[in-house]
């Protein structure tokens, strides 16, 4: 998102985005590869759930995995910038936004977990400056560590220029309306702060919980549910009003908790009142991630204006272009569709418009 710096901060961002050159993550791409180009201005798609693997956060990652199970680590490995570029293409990705998926950056330990998110977020700086115009960045905390968190936010903004945040739905059984997780909902609050958020499964829920049912089924979707209920349930979100949410999963099991009850078709025809549960849900932004199908759709259709649904792919696991196939036969008009896949992305961020013209400009 774009921020305002002080002088000092815009010179050392200057300084740390210069200095990147073609090093880091342009020496993933093989010798002799072309960058691949953005599709045609107007044209393109805009992924707001796409996810990267640092080489140093994938040593990490497969370190816990000797020890237990993680889910996705074969995915993790193999993933390339170069695939990766390959496949916004095929999909006709013009910009994604890049964020940490599930189990994300922390395993109990808070120096390990400052380090990773560091390391992530100026990996993820290097990606957006060696391919100018087709990255955005939500950057990575190290939560539940809050008083890190905070200098990480002041970081990412000030220094890498993030374009907002990417949170887990809980950390170490803390759900993100957790009270302690305050001072960190006030900064983003102040920094009118895009915040996704990705689903995770609870320390009760992760592997092998119902045996032979990965998490991704059940527990993924029902992690949404929970933080967003204590989000809402407990005041943050109406203390926020000017963070800019997206939740990923298209909400998740949100829709067939008893939090939204008692609505009929008439109050959903009007317009909610400020202090309902449905407001809240209403001002969220919701991805299509595994959420791309008629069933999807049509509930969150029901209960949130079109305006509120943006695309999301999941990549690697779901190739972009799937989730464009399933939208087209999901029950979205020619102009809800449209809006999904790349006008919506206007709503969340005004100033994505100018950055996308200045890209095509260079």
């Amino acid at each position: 998102m774009h921020t305002h710096c002080h002088h000092d901060a815009c010179r050392s961002r200057r300084h740390f985005i210069g200095a990147l050159g073609t090093l880091g993550a342009a020496a993933l791409l093989p010798p002799g590869l072309s960058l691949a180009q953005a599709p045609a201005a107007g044209a393109g798609r805009i992924d707001f759930h796409h996810h990267y693997f640092s080489p140093a956060w994938v040593r990490l990652v497969e370190s816990k995995h000797a020890i237990k199970p993680v889910l996705g680590f074969d995915q993790f490995k193999s993933w390339s910038i170069a695939r990766d570029l390959e496949a916004m293409d095929r999909g006709m990705v013009e910009k994604a936004y890049l964020s940490v998926t599930q189990p994300g950056v922390w395993f109990g330990d808070p120096r390990e977990t400052r380090a990773a998110a560091r390391e992530m977020n100026e990996f993820a700086a290097r990606m957006k400056a060696d391919h100018k115009g087709r990255y955005g960045q939500f950057a990575v905390l190290p939560l539940p560590d809050v008083d890190a968190a905070l200098k990480e936010i002041e970081y990412a903004f000030d220094t890498l220029g993030a374009d907002g945040v990417g949170l887990l739905s809980s950390y170490d059984d803390q759900w993100l309306g957790d009270k302690a997780f305050a001072p960190v909902w006030a900064e983003l609050n102040r920094r009118k702060a895009v915040v996704y958020i990705h689903a995770t499964a609870p320390g009760c829920c992760s592997w092998e919980f119902q045996p032979g049912i990965l998490p991704t089924f059940v527990e993924l979707g029902s992690d949404l549910a929970r933080a967003m209920v204590s989000l809402v349930h407990g005041g943050t979100a109406k203390a926020t009003p000017d963070v800019r949410y997206i939740w990923s999963h298209g909400g998740g099991s949100i829709w067939a908790q008893r939090y939204l009850v008692g609505e009929t078709t008439a109050s959903l025809a009007r317009e909610a009142p400020p202090d309902s549960r449905l407001y809240q849900f209403r001002r969220f932004f919701y991805d299509t991630a595994a959420a791309a199908d008629a069933i999807h759709m049509g509930i969150l259709k029901l209960v949130v204006p079109p305006t509120q649904i943006v695309f999301g792919s999941d990549y690697p696991w779901v190739e972009p272009a799937k989730i464009v196939a399933g939208l087209q036969t999901s029950g979205l008009t020619a102009q809800e569709l449209q809006a999904v896949l790349r006008d919506n992305a206007f709503r969340v961020m005004p100033e994505l418009r100018q950055q996308l013209a200045a890209a095509r400009g260079q």
